[in-house]
């Protein structure tokens, strides 16, 4: 759903860039509380990884295609602020190196797929879970409807967005019919694939899932033939096995991250994703303007000069996956930092008299 450059006029591809950049403020600011020593490592592997399963276009019907969007993924796995950067960094990561999704529609594309994906699935996602039994099959159950719900609200979010600034006469009705029928098919292989990835971290390291954190039940005791909530135990401190484990997830996540880009991503459908078969039908890419980053190295996730389709595709993943660990890592790297920056001046005041 990567919208290109010339869809959405100059004017309202300015106001969404306005948007996108408070929201990444605010998630900046809001993913200080999320990411403790345990996620933030982790934080740049799902920013890498949804950049490998983007890559997965799968068929949805006669002549089209989808792929993961990855914000109910994020916002799960790591939280909904953290999620948005998540997304975000993926984005920037494509537009800049490998000519999808416009750079002026850049705000677009992120107030698109990364807040609205986010703030729907989450909302959804932690309703659901308060009125599920609290289980760790729950939290998949939740994560697959969260996520199936996610990609046809982006779908209204750009049928929105055309609407206010459409660079094309094109009925708004048929826009919306087209964008939200397609988009609740690939609905269903995101949910696939969020539930799936999501229940497969729960099975081996279920405290690494911020959507899963306060769900065990608490132990009970009889006290005079009637059940009470035992008190809670203290919480060790983490052990260095526990340190050891997160970085065995990390590279196993890498790796399978690395092997998906470089690797799955040639047998992914060719065929154009919902958004392009949309556009092509209904003349909404009348319009289009080349990619200002066309003449990349990397455009359309090929390594120029490389004549072999499998190395080329599979090189330019491998180095996208590469970056968008190395980027994700640095940038949620230093938001951990500012918060034990934050932390330790409220103590060093607190200590002073400060109030």
């Amino acid at each position: 759903m990567h919208v290109p450059d010339g869809f959405i006029n100059l004017p309202v591809s300015a106001a969404a860039g306005a948007v996108a950049v408070g929201a990444v403020a605010v998630s900046l600011r809001g993913a200080r509380r999320e990411l403790d020593e345990r996620t933030a490592p982790l934080a740049g592997l799902v920013a890498a990884f949804i950049f490998a399963v983007q890559m997965l276009n799968f068929p949805v019907a006669t002549g089209t295609s989808g792929h993961l969007l990855g914000g109910a993924l994020a916002a799960i796995l790591v939280g909904p602020y953290t999620g948005v950067l998540c997304v975000s960094v993926v984005l920037l990561m494509q537009g800049i190196l490998f000519a999808d999704g416009g750079l002026t529609a850049l705000g677009v594309n992120i107030t698109d797929m990364a807040v609205i994906t986010t703030v729907v699935s989450y909302a959804l996602f932690r309703g659901l879970v308060k009125v599920l039994p609290r289980a760790r099959r729950s939290v998949t159950i939740a994560s697959f409807v969260a996520a199936l719900v996610s990609v046809p609200a982006a779908a209204v979010g750009f049928t929105l967005f055309y609407a206010i600034g459409g660079t094309t006469d094109i009925p708004l009705g048929k826009v919306l019919t087209g964008m939200v029928g397609v988009h609740v098919l690939i609905g269903i292989g995101e949910a696939a694939i969020t539930a799936l990835t999501v229940g497969a971290v729960i099975a081996v390291r279920p405290d690494l899932v911020h959507g899963a954190r306060g769900l065990s039940a608490p132990l009970k005791l009889r006290v005079g033939g009637e059940l009470v909530d035992a008190a809670p135990a203290a919480v060790p401190a983490p052990a260095p096995a526990a340190a050891r484990s997160t970085r065995t997830v990390w590279a196993a996540g890498l790796v399978t991250a690395l092997v998906l880009a470089g690797f799955v991503s040639f047998y992914a459908s060719a065929n154009p994703d919902g958004l392009e078969k949309v556009a092509a039908d209904q003349g909404i890419d009348r319009k289009t303007e080349p990619h200002h980053t066309a003449d990349s190295p990397l455009a359309d996730y090929g390594v120029k000069d490389i004549t072999d389709a499998r190395i080329s595709g599979g090189l330019a993943g491998v180095i996208g996956v590469a970056t968008t660990v190395a980027v994700g890592s640095g940038v949620f790297w230093a938001v951990r930092r500012r918060r034990a920056g934050d932390r330790d001046g409220s103590v060093t005041s607190f200590a002073g008299g400060s109030v």
